[in-house]
This record gives structure tokens, C-alpha cells and sequence, in this order.
């Protein structure tokens, strides 16, 4: 939080979960790093994102020393549950994975221990600082221009790694005649809860209902995350809670007369669902890593795993680059993420078009996902893959 130099090694633009990651992985290689992040470090805390870490995720973490309040409090899930005409079925993710499992803890809270950790290790670190130019020509300097506490400013870098999201500077600072765009958007979204009550379940539940998809998840003891599929244009406050409530049940009840404890619902909110691939992920001395190159709908639990397996692979190009000269790593950079990203993709539409309905889908298309479901729970086989996919598909 010191004063900012004018040169790094690496400028990193976004001070999300891929961002503070890939500075402190550099930093513990001894590897100069800036993390320039719009965003206040209250606003960071209170971003209630996604909470499902893979195995390898989670053993990175762990790896990088920050790992020591997710062993704590992370929720260990060595299943899941698949939920459909009025009976569960429990994926046992660990058994058929060897020993693998999930590990539950929002993202929100991998950001604090991330910035509590490169704030102790001095690590230059700017909330509220706003890029307003890159310039990552591939045969001139590299340089980021930034506002912060009402000055301008520029930072010269050997590198660059965008890893600002979406709707971020990085991927547009490339040409679109450098990059390719894949886009595509799903005809729903999800209605997100946020309530104070304890778990109504052990495990996560995957709900497949006539009249939508839902999912149980948790946050904490005390705090639990649901959703339900709703139209895109959802109005979230126009529904009361009791009406929330009785939809959620009746898209999880069981034949048994499953119910979800119910408490008070702190924050509501709709999502939309897409699914996108930038290609390359590089140009010139730019990398993107995390939602920046990519998006996934968040049936298959992968963005930030995605993410963190971005952040891994630059890091070790990055330290091969500085530690031993060589090149190879970084210009193969993108084609190894992309491998892994398109994994990804084809996981999480899988998940996501067997789970939902689909607004213009035929009795047919329902029956067909019936029987997807049956196969997936019958088959050992099936479930094995689903099982894979789920728990460690990014470490590869």
C-alpha cells in the first residue's frame, strides 16, 4: 500500500482472485509486481461470488500460504447431489474421484486472505485506481496509465496481465483483428438468494423441475447461497419472500417432503448466463487471465478455478522466463489455457442443458433430459466422469 514505482516487472490490472493470486505466486519466485484495482477493498470484501474450489484449487491456495483460514473454515464435500422427479441422488465425487473432493468457500473470502497476504508481505497493491490506457504494442514499451487519489500516472512493465474481467480495458486493448470472440447466452438466468439461516443440506444440491433448475449451496454456518432459474428480465424485488420460498420448495421437494430452512433473505439478486472464449489470450507482452478470457455459466463450478489455473500456468512461464530464460512457456501460454478453458466450456453446457429448461424446449428435449439424468445416476461409469469433471477438471 506504499507509495507506487514507476517500473515493474509485471503490471497486473484487476485486483480480483486471479490478480492478487498471480502477484503473490511472482513475489514468492521474487518477482516485482503492481496490482492496480478500481474497486475499494470494502467493495472487494462484500463481492459474494462463486464458492465451489476444486481440488487442485484448493491444494494451490494451500501451496501459496494462504491457505490456512480455508482449511479452517472451507466446507469439505466429497459429494453432490442430483435432484429430479421427486428423488435425490447422491454423485459420491470422492469415492469415484479417489479421494478428491470440493471444497465450499466464497470467493469473497479468497479475495480477503489474498489481499491480507500481499499487504504483509509489502506488496504494492492500489484499491481505486483506475487503468485508463494500456499500451501493449507488441514491439514498443509496455506501459499502463492510471488515475489514482486524483493524480494521473504511468507504470512501465516487462509484462502485462489483464486480468480486469469482462467488461474490462485488457481484452479490448487487443485489436480485434488479433482476437477471436465466442459468445453465447443462455435464454435464462438465475434468481440468487443470500440468507441468513443454517445449512439445508450437507452437500450441494442440483435440482432438475419442470418449472426450472435450482441449487442449494452454502456460504458459512450461518449463511446460505440458492437459486432458482427464472426469465432474464426477472425483476428480483417484485417477489415477496414467502413467494420465493414456496418456489425454491417446490422445485427441491422430494417425495420424502424435502424442505429448505428458511430464514431471512439478505440479498437478492437475477444473473444471466453466457458463455464466452477470447482467442488468444496473449498479445505481444499482454496475457489475460480469468473472466477477462473467458466466461462460463456457473452450473459446472468453474470460473474461478478457471481462473486460478490461468494465474498457475502465467506464474510459471513468468518464473521460467525470469529464472531461466526461456521463452517457450510464455509463447505457449495461451495455447495451454485454451485446452483447458474449452474443457471447461463443454462441461459447464453440459451441466447447464441437462439441469434446465429450456424456454423453447419440446416435450421431447424434457424427455431426453430425463433420461440423461437416469443414465448419469445409474451408471457408474457416467457418474465417474461427471465426478472428474467436477472435482479437478482445471489442474491439467
Amino acid at each position: 500500500m506504499s507509495t507506487l514505482p514507476a517500473r515493474t516487472q509485471v503490471g497486473i490490472v484487476g485486483g480480483g482472485p486471479a490478480g492478487l493470486l498471480l502477484s503473490h505466486l511472482l513475489h514468492a519466485a521474487g518477482i516485482e509486481s503492481v496490482v492496480l484495482e478500481s474497486r475499494s477493498r470494502p467493495q472487494l470484501a462484500q463481492m459474494i461470488r462463486a464458492g465451489v474450489l476444486e481440488q487442485g484449487t484448493a491444494d494451490l491456495l494451500t501451496e501459496a500460504g494462504v491457505g490456512e483460514r480455508l482449511r479452517r473454515e472451507g466446507a469439505v464435500h466429497h459429494g453432490i447431489e442430483l435432484r429430479f422427479a421427486g428423488e435425490s441422488h447422491r454423485i459420491p465425487l470422492s469415492m469415484l474421484t479417489g479421494g478428491k473432493a470440493i471444497t465450499v468457500y466464497a470467493q469473497h473470502e479468497v479475495v480477503k486472505d489474498l489481499v491480507a497476504a500481499r499487504i504483509a508481505c509489502g506488496g504494492h497493491l492500489a484499491f481505486e485506481a483506475t487503468v485508463t490506457a494500456i499500451d501493449a504494442a507488441p514491439s514498443g514499451p509496455v506501459r499502463i496509465a492510471y488515475a489514482l487519489n486524483g493524480s494521473t500516472a504511468t507504470l512501465d512493465c516487462d509484462f502485462i496481465a489483464g486480468c480486469d474481467g469482462f467488461h474490462g480495458l485488457a481484452r479490448q486493448t487487443i485489436p480485434p483483428s488479433a482476437r477471436r470472440e465466442y459468445l453465447h447466452e443462455y435464454p435464462f438466468g438465475w434468481f440468487g438468494i443470500l440468507v441468513e439461516a443454517p445449512p439445508s443440506s450437507t452437500e450441494l444440491i442440483y435440482a432438475h423441475h419442470p418449472r426450472g433448475f435450482a441449487l442449494v449451496s452454502t456460504r458459512s454456518p450461518t449463511l446460505q447461497r440458492m437459486y432458482f432459474q427464472c426469465a432474464i428480465d426477472e425483476q428480483p424485488q417484485r417477489w415477496q419472500p414467502a413467494a420465493i420460498w414456496a418456489e425454491l420448495t417446490r422445485r427441491l421437494e422430494t417425495r420424502a417432503g424435502w424442505r429448505p430452512v428458511e430464514g431471512p433473505i439478505v440479498q437478492r439478486d437475477v444473473v444471466g448466463l453466457r458463455s464466452f472464449v477470447c482467442e488468444p489470450m496473449q498479445y505481444g507482452r499482454l496475457f489475460l487471465a480469468g473472466d477477462a478470457a473467458h466466461i462460463v455459466p456457473p452450473t459446472g463450478a468453474k470460473g474461478l478455478n478457471l481462473a486460478a489455473a490461468d494465474v498457475r500456468t502465467l506464474a510459471q512461464a513468468m518464473i521460467a522466463h525470469y529464472c531461466e530464460g526461456r521463452v517457450d512457456l510464455l509463447d505457449g501460454y495461451s495455447a495451454q489455457c485454451l485446452k483447458r478453458v474449452w474443457r471447461a466450456q463443454r462441461f459447464s453446457a453440459w451441466m447447464t442443458g441437462m439441469l434446465h429448461t429450456d424456454p423453447q424446449a419440446t416435450e421431447f428435449d424434457s424427455r431426453l433430459q430425463l433420461a440423461e439424468l437416469e443414465h448419469l445416476t445409474a451408471s457408474q461409469v457416467a457418474a465417474t466422469s461427471l465426478a472428474e469433471n467436477y472435482v479437478d477438471l482445471t489442474r491439467h
